[in-house]
């Protein structure tokens, strides 16, 4: 018996090829940081019903729905020998019509972003571009590629920032923490698929400075994520009940050092890449918690 009928699995490829699971991840983060740290003198009537908050939102997913695809696009060679299985799913649908629905979420994001304004539209049409020139050439590019692809990961909660017109030191110091830790799961990401990286000739931090150096740059970042999170954890007043998320970040970052450090294979590397991401969705989740004062 047929888990999902066939004529469902070129949908679900498409979802799993521009991880579906991950924008509706982005979606709930950003609706909740405009209620709760960007806006929070607005109701929640008030966002859900703001159509021009819902077209950025709707415009930010198509745009990494297409950068996904592009990405993968490019990748297909060295994703079949670190994600097989992964692989198999993504590309029961051809190159071809990849590149076809990535031109058609690009061209939806930007028709969303200019019903917003002009300053939106050019904001859209330079992101696109840099998940183009990320994918394109600089994933290739060790000095480059890590930060460049944080950059790309946070910038659509920039675009609800602007929108706003809050770019706070508190809101920048919640972007810091975020990019930081992206960041180091890329370089965490970059361990774990340093076979199909050096098969396929990417530059990565991995395969140029070797697997120790690049856990050095990870244990020195993670340092470095200490100083957002203790600037944070003195706004116990703006925080509320988030400040024992933040509390709860340090001991766990310390634990990912340890276990960092004792990883020798693809599998611990996984994990690690996982319990990171665990990190990232426990702060969208807890975002809904600085209602609650202290």
């Amino acid at each position: 018996m047929r888990l999902f009928p066939k004529s469902f699995l070129p949908l679900l490829a498409v979802f799993a090829s521009a991880r579906g699971y991950t924008i509706l991840v982005l979606v709930a983060a950003q609706y909740l940081s405009a209620r709760y740290i960007l806006a929070p003198q607005r109701s929640w009537v008030e966002h859900l019903t703001d159509f021009k908050l819902f077209f950025l939102v709707l415009a930010s997913s198509f745009a990494i729905a297409g950068g996904y695809l592009i990405n993968n696009f490019y990748d297909a060679e060295k994703d079949r020998i670190n994600r097989p299985q992964q692989y198999l799913l993504q590309h029961l649908i051809s190159t071809e019509k990849q590149l076809l629905y990535y031109s058609f979420f690009n061209g939806l994001c930007m028709l969303l972003a200019f019903l917003v304004s002009k300053k939106a539209f050019l904001f859209f049409f330079a992101y696109i571009s840099g998940i183009w020139l990320y994918s394109h050439v600089l994933k290739k590019t060790f000095w480059a590629s890590n930060v460049f692809a944080a950059f790309l990961a946070i910038s659509p909660f920039f675009a609800i920032s602007l929108y706003f017109n809050n770019l706070s030191t508190w809101v920048l110091y919640h972007a810091s923490f975020l990019f930081l830790i992206i960041l180091i799961r890329d370089l965490v990401k970059d361990l774990q698929n340093f076979r199909g990286d050096w098969v396929r000739k990417y530059n990565t931090v991995a395969i140029v400075f070797g697997v120790k150096i690049t856990k050095s740059i990870v244990t020195v970042l993670i340092v470095f994520s200490s100083f957002p999170i203790l600037q944070l954890l003195r706004s116990t007043d703006q925080l509320g009940w988030m400040y024992y998320y933040f509390a709860v970040c340090i001991p766990y970052l310390i634990g990912i050092v340890v276990l960092l450090w004792k990883a020798k294979d693809q599998k611990m590397y996984l994990w690690l890449h996982n319990l990171l991401k665990v990190l990232i969705l426990a702060g969208v989740g807890s975002i809904i918690l600085v209602r609650y004062s202290i």
